[in-house]
Order: C-alpha cells, then structure tokens, then sequence
C-alpha cells in the first residue's frame, strides 16, 4: 500500500502537477489516480471527486493560493466499500477535514462519505453539482447486480443514453466530447462499476450531514438531472446555498468552467480565516478578513 509511482503525464494544472496513483487497500489492483495542487500547508483543501482530469476544465490564475485535488476513485462495488477506500486515501495524505465538490454520482458519493463518517465528520463543507440524494430515481436499482455481467460496450451505450442528444453551443459540444472520450477510455470493470454505485439501492440519511454548510449547483436546461431530482435535494437541505447556472448540461463545470470557479470559490469565502480554509491566508487580505469575519460572526475557536 501507499503511493506507488508518479506519472510523467500533466495536466491541465497549468502543466506543472504530476498525476500520482496511490494504493491504500489490501487490493493491489485499486489504484486511486489524483492531481494535488497548491500549498501543502492547506490542511483542509477542496477536493473535486470523480474523473481526475475532467475537474475543472479552467485552473490558472483564479485558483492562486487554493489546495486544491482532483481524483479518479477505483473500481468499487458498493457505497461503504467506496467509503472506506476514500477514508483510507484521506488517512494517507494526512488530511483530517476536507471540502468536497462532487458532480452527479461523484455528489451523490461525497454526501454517503460525510454520513459515513458524521460521529467522526471528516467533511466540513459540500458542493453538490447536477445531483442526487437518492439512486432509485433512476429506476435501474433491480439491474444494478448485473452491470458487472455485461460487456463494455452495452455499458457504454447506458452511459451515452444521458448524454444530450440535441443541439447544443460549441463549449458544451466539446464538454461532450471530451467526455466521450473519458468514457472510451474506461475499462468494462471501470464502466461497471460506476453504473453499480449510481444504481445501486441507497439514498443519503439527512439527519446525519444536517450540520455540513452546503451549495446546492445545477442548471436550467436539460440535463440527465429531472426537476424532481433537484426539487428533492432542496428539500433535503433547505438551508443549503444555492447556485443555478442558465446553461451547462451534465458537464457545467467543463463548459461553464468559469461561472463554476465562482461559484465553489463563493462558497469556499466563508471558511476564510478559520482553520478550514482552502486558500493561503497570505492570499487573503486583513480587510476581506475582517468584513469575512464580521458578516459570519466567526468565533474565537473557529480561527
């Protein structure tokens, strides 16, 4: 176990961060893929959790001062053996608290970790973009033990089945695009496994994560995303902040990179001088400081 090499391959971390790919189970075979960006003095970073290289499309100079990760998870079959693994990977780069921003299975994912772990919270604060709190809405639960059974190519027909189909402008074609060839890359196992965890019967216990300062992030037009999806999530948190992009499809955060940044750097705004921030604090001036910490009434045991 542990970290076993660091590729030669960058990213689109302005092409100065390594991919590294750590091992943290028994299993040999399960290798956690993650770009780590930013100062190391960060203890509570912000976390975008799903495909590695698809978060965010845009990182320059806006994210200046952030620690930020980006990570592919590996093949798991279930929430709680995903659960361990990713507590475990926490464990291994010594990080006790993080913020996590995890788009449609990858939301639905960090909110069964913050339940996972709420008598010993490991997750301060959610961004949850086009997702989900409960798996039965997409009517598959009774198909989810056979996914790994079918070849990739049935699999990938499932996964293109939620992909637009309509016209869309050029920034969102290429966000597809893009992700056509993320999921041509995937292996059946891969493949599979994913579509188990998006199916598989399960949905998140609110009253676990109740405490967690959330933003709730979707968009306007068609995504695979239904209007009682997102209406359930409202209610599940109704005290959660709430981000609505015009436009974006499944893939806001690649097409609409920019209104994203902004919104996750928003949310990121009210843990800035306490012991979660994810900035630098020598990024963050005395005066942003002081206003922070007169509109939030941060206390003395927070800083």
């Amino acid at each position: 176990m542990g970290e076993i090499k660091v590729s030669p391959d960058y990213n689109w971390f302005r092409g100065t961060v390594p991919l590294k790919k750590i091992i943290v189970d028994d299993d040999d075979s399960k290798i956690w893929s993650l770009y780590d960006a930013g100062p190391r003095s960060i203890r509570c970073p912000l976390i975008f959790l799903g495909t590695a290289d698809a978060f965010p499309a845009d990182f320059g100079s806006d994210w200046m001062g952030y620690r930020v990760i980006a990570l592919q998870y590996p093949v798991y079959w279930d929430h709680l053996e995903f659960c361990d693994g990713f507590r475990k990977l926490l464990d291994h780069l010594q990080l006790d608290k993080v913020h996590l921003f995890g788009a449609s299975l990858g939301g639905f994912l960090a909110q069964k970790f913050a339940e996972y772990t709420h008598k010993s919270p490991r997750v301060h604060s959610l961004i949850l973009c086009n997702s989900f709190s409960d798996t039965s809405i997409f009517n598959q639960t009774w198909t989810a033990n056979s996914f790994w059974l079918m070849p990739a190519f049935m699999l990938k027909k499932i996964v293109l089945g939620n992909f637009s189909s309509g016209p869309v402008d050029p920034m969102m074609a290429d966000a597809i695009d893009f992700m056509v060839d993320r999921l041509e890359s995937l292996g059946q196992s891969e493949l599979a496994s994913r579509l188990t965890l998006n199916c598989q019967n399960s949905y998140v216990e609110p009253h676990k994560i109740r405490d967690i300062p959330v933003t709730i992030m979707d968009v306007f037009d068609q995504s695979a995303l239904s209007t009682e999806a997102k209406e359930e999530m409202y209610k599940l948190y109704p005290n959660a902040r709430r981000a609505h992009l015009k436009t974006g499809g499944n893939f806001p955060y690649l097409c609409r990179s920019a209104e994203v940044n902004l919104y996750v750097q928003i949310h990121l705004l009210q843990f800035h001088g306490t012991k979660y921030a994810a900035i630098d604090p020598s990024m963050v001036s005395a005066e942003e400081l002081e206003v922070q910490k007169g509109s939030l009434g941060i206390s003395q045991e927070e800083q």
